[in-house]
């Protein structure tokens, strides 16, 4: 498969997990006999165009689902807006102003629903946890320890852990996200520190949203690049680096060179 169409798979695989129908909010291990192929193509379809528009979506849509789960499992709860007497996590701190994809979720599912009428679609949450979302998700700022021990709690194993890191082969991240990273951190190659600097000023409130690849080298290809940048200290957020910084990741990040 070409880059873009494994991009397309694997977020294709995602989002069915956020609109397939189940009985609760909880995943069935017995629901996917029964999807029609024209389902999962019409997801397919839905994910290839919305790439297409914006490479970055592609990797936009994995964070989405990604930040979704951390938090009482892929039941959908982040798709929810606040109300007047409910707070969701779209405000959380890792969300607000940085979760991206709401649009082509929406289109995506009303493109099922018409392909699909009434058989297939997933029975929205109808809780989320402002709370849980900022101290689930672990931030960029996160040691390897916390690292591990956050996607411990989600039944995630460390290997599991280094080889879902993987999938900042995609995608941009602000500079507040990595502000600290390249004017404060040792382990980061001075050359690719004084490149980052130059679109993420030091100052805190300057530049925040300014963007930079998480994998420099390829950012809207799913490779392996993110690991091999890592082993050259070129790694955009802390908790990238922390990988491959003399702990327990380094032997995994060397074998998925």
């Amino acid at each position: 498969l070409s880059s873009f169409s494994s991009m397309a798979v694997i977020v294709s695989m995602a989002l069915l997990l956020l609109l397939v129908k189940s009985s609760s909010a909880q995943l069935s291990t017995n629901l996917y006999p029964l999807l029609a192929l024209s389902y999962f193509s019409t997801v397919k379809s839905g994910v290839q165009s919305a790439i297409s528009a914006e490479k970055r979506m592609g990797a936009s849509l994995l964070r989405l689902f990604f930040h979704d789960c951390f938090v009482d499992g892929c039941d959908g709860s982040i798709l929810l807006d606040n109300t007047s007497n409910f707070t969701g996590e779209k405000d959380a701190l890792p969300n607000k102003n940085s979760v991206r994809g709401f649009d082509v979720i929406d289109k995506i599912k009303k493109q099922v629903e018409k392909a699909c009428p009434g058989v297939l679609g997933r029975r929205d949450s109808t809780t989320a946890s402002e709370s849980a979302a900022n101290n689930n998700i672990p931030p960029p700022s996160s040691s390897l320890s916390n690292l591990i021990s956050k996607f411990s709690a989600q039944g995630l194993s460390p290997k599991r852990h280094d080889c879902l890191s993987g999938a900042h082969t995609l995608g941009k991240a602000r500079c507040i996200s990595f502000r600290a990273h390249i004017y404060n951190d040792s382990d980061i190659d001075n050359s690719f520190a004084k490149t980052r600097r130059a679109n993420c000023p030091s100052k805190s409130g300057s530049g925040d949203n300014n963007l930079a690849p998480l994998d420099f080298e390829t950012d809207t290809e799913f490779d392996n690049y993110y690991y091999k940048n890592l082993i050259i200290k070129k790694g955009l957020l802390h908790s990238d680096q922390e990988l491959f910084n003399g702990g327990s990741a380094d032997s995994q990040v060397k074998s998925s060179c």
